[in-house]
């Protein structure tokens, strides 16, 4: 008995000390400046970072520390992945969670192809499985990977004020699928409330579904209308990049995207 007591208390000190190690590793790459290099590869190819306050900037840096040294980037088709590449994708999916306690836990590949590239969906209609390819610019699967055309991640960032940025869609796909389904309702902060998110979300959802089946013109993205979660990532894009229109066209929606990620475009000059 008293063997089995040693042995226990060994391996709990083994897995304390790693936990505590860990942890003492996230800390210090979170209180680490980016290199000079670094800092201007991040303001060159993505200039929406040029915008925040010089203290989110501090914490944005650490975050992209940690998300460098927790994700691997792979090149698919050929591509070779580049620190530009990777600092740029980091910068933009940390963006998402610069000043909250969110965090991409379950991320650990992004694949990264030249361009669009092909897909496959399938889909179950009873008994039979159909199988559609389709192309696309990005794709984020729950507890990974990220997928993305780095000739469009480049574009959507270089281009920050049209309000269309893939690596922004797809990491807010990231932070609602932390809730343990990606369907358009994130787990929200402490003290947010779930009934006041659900019916300001549903009941834009529907009216942008409307202005699309008659053709008018909205802020947020028509490929919205796909579904809740679609709405909730094209939302998003235009939150950081056209955080202006977003407010005065769907005040409601921008205030409770506001609420989740603890950010306020609209104040950054």
């Amino acid at each position: 008995m008293f063997i089995f007591v040693i042995l226990f208390l060994l391996v709990a000190s083994a897995f304390g000390f790693r936990y505590w190690s860990k942890r003492q590793a996230r800390k210090k790459l979170l209180s680490t400046p980016l290199s000079d290099q670094q800092r201007t590869i991040v303001m060159e190819q993505v200039p929406l970072i040029q915008k925040l306050p010089s203290e989110l900037r501090e914490k944005l840096e650490g975050k992209i520390n940690v998300f460098l040294h927790q994700v691997e980037f792979i090149g698919r088709g050929g591509l070779e992945t580049t620190e530009e590449m990777r600092l740029s994708i980091a910068a933009q999916a940390c963006l998402l969670v610069v000043n909250n306690d969110k965090w991409y836990k379950n991320l650990r590949t992004i694949l990264i192809y030249p361009a669009a590239f092909k897909s496959i969906n399938r889909a179950h209609n009873g008994y039979v499985v159909i199988e559609r390819e389709t192309v696309r610019t990005g794709e984020s699967w729950s507890r990974g990977p990220v997928i993305l055309s780095w000739a469009h991640s480049h574009q959507g960032a270089i281009n920050d004020k049209d309000g269309h940025n893939v690596v922004l869609h797809e990491f807010a796909h990231q932070i609602d699928d932390l809730s343990g389904y990606t369907d358009g309702a994130p787990t929200l902060n402490k003290g947010q409330s779930f009934a006041d998110w659900e019916r300001v979300f549903i009941k834009a959802y529907k009216r942008h579904v409307r202005n699309v089946e008659q053709r008018r013109k909205t802020v947020i993205d028509p490929y919205g209308a796909e579904g809740h979660q679609e709405f909730f990532a094209v939302s998003v894009e235009v939150f950081f990049e056209k955080p202006g229109i977003l407010k005065r066209e769907e005040p409601a929606v921008y205030e409770q995207l506001s609420e989740l990620f603890q950010l306020d475009p609209m104040t950054w000059r």
